[in-house]
């Protein structure tokens, strides 16, 4: 999402919340995943940092929530079959060190973290 600036988020859920949320890395990417998202990147133009250069298990980015529509068809960065979590205004953090104990793969409401 980050690296990539992906405007669609694909889930099997919807989701009512508008607004801005964080982007938590995955603690742990293997070389085969890694090289299969980089080789789905490529063919879309998109580059991405070396494996080794990838921030994980933690706060990277942060992106708003502007819409959330279900799709029956493939469009974009949009899978078919999945709620399209429309994002918008994304931001990567340069680093936010000692947020490792975010669980890996989790997005945490940035609204959450100022109450």
């Amino acid at each position: 999402m980050i690296y990539a600036l992906k405007d669609i988020e694909n889930r099997g859920w919807p989701i009512n919340y508008r607004g801005d949320i964080l982007i938590h890395a995955a603690k742990k990417c293997t070389k085969k995943e890694y090289e299969i998202a980089s080789v789905l990147f490529q063919s879309m133009g998109v580059s991405i940092p070396e494996l080794k250069s990838l921030c994980r298990g933690q706060v990277i980015g942060i992106v708003t929530i502007v819409d959330c529509k279900f799709s029956q068809i493939a469009s974009g960065w949009g899978m078919p079959l999945q709620y399209h979590w429309k994002l918008a205004r994304l931001h990567q953090f340069l680093t936010l060190g000692g947020w490792g104990f975010l669980k890996s793969r989790m997005i945490w409401s940035w609204r959450w973290l100022h109450d």
